[in-house]
């Protein structure tokens, strides 16, 4: 590892470039550029998911703290690690003081891999509008957390809004197992339709907020939300069919019980995965979720998120000037 302290993005290059000859990386070897933006509170937890996620995809990652944006003076502090406790990749870990943190692409826009796709994942609330956000701009792929913010079904909503093909959000991510199951449970319906579903969950988990979105887009139902205080997370989902027949998946601490009518009970397995699995997870496919932009646009009452421009184009923002009017 080599540590910079107050130092310039050229010497960050350079210093890179030194210890990959060093260790014998090769960057032509990185299937993409991960852009971690995080606060110092969770580097450690983004660090320990992202050494997972790098295990199956290899990737340059550049993790941004922004810190103490309203400093006098501008600051640069960057560690970089290659092939060690970060995952067989390369690792540049930059913290960044003063106005210099509103600035974050002058540092990291040289130290993209060429003509790779690149990703940027926000482990904590990302900005209300990605655009306002030139490291949101310039990915292909936009990884968000609503479960991050004070209200999640609200900034599920608000990913609905500012949507642009390549967004993503792992509330999402977090439902491929129940998606599976109850996907699954349409092989034996034997052609039996389903004419409504319920889902059981806390009223502010967007993973089932996400759940019914999917069920609403794919099935062209209303689901009903069932709300309970008795569980952290989405607790059940029950499928009713024209016939009577009703399909329950519940879930219980890591296994899923399938319920249904007129058949004997079967445990599943249904694990909380580990984030890192989670982000592992989006990075496979670097085009956009067609099925999350129908299931995001189903939950949050807006049409059509698939059709808007992959691009979008960097509106400046600076967090420290009030609105105008603002007292």
């Amino acid at each position: 590892m080599i540590g910079l302290w107050d130092t310039t993005g050229n010497e960050v290059v350079k210093a890179l470039a030194a210890e990959r000859r060093s260790a014998g990386g090769v960057a032509s070897g990185m299937a993409l550029t991960l852009i971690v933006v995080v606060d110092e509170a969770h580097v450690r937890e983004a660090e320990a998911a992202v050494t997972i996620a790098s295990a199956a995809h290899p990737c340059r990652m550049v993790v941004v703290v922004r810190s103490d944006i309203e400093r006098d003076r501008n600051r640069l502090d960057a560690e970089i690690v290659v092939g060690g406790r970060l995952g067989p990749g390369e690792a540049v870990v930059t913290r960044m003081y003063g106005r210099l943190a509103l600035h974050a692409e002058s540092v990291v826009m040289p130290l993209l891999v060429p003509d790779v796709p690149v990703v940027t994942w926000w482990h904590g609330e990302p900005p209300a509008e990605i655009a306002n956000d030139f490291l949101g701009v310039v990915a292909d792929r936009r990884i968000t957390d609503s479960a991050q913010a004070a209200d999640p079904v609200e900034a599920l909503r608000q990913r609905a809004r500012d949507y642009a093909p390549g967004d993503t959000d792992l509330a999402w991510t977090r439902i491929t197992p129940w998606r599976t199951l109850v996907a699954g449970a349409f092989d034996t319906t034997e052609g039996n339709r389903v004419v409504s579903a319920t889902v059981v969950a806390p009223h502010t988990d967007p993973t089932a907020a996400l759940m019914i979105g999917w069920l609403k887009s794919r099935l062209g139902l209303h689901p009903h939300w069932e709300h309970t205080g008795e569980f952290p997370r989405m607790r059940s989902v029950e499928l009713h069919c024209a016939n009577g027949d009703e399909l329950v998946l519940t879930r219980d601490d890591n296994r899923a019980t399938f319920r249904r009518t007129g058949q004997a009970d079967r445990q599943l397995p249904l694990v909380r995965r580990p984030l890192g699995d989670e982000l592992a997870e989006e990075l496979r496919r670097l085009d956009p979720d067609q099925i999350y932009a129908d299931a995001l646009g189903a939950a949050a009452g807006v049409a059509g998120l698939d059709a808007r421009p992959a691009q979008r184009v960097h509106v400046w923002k600076d967090p420290t000037k009030q609105p105008q009017g603002v007292a």
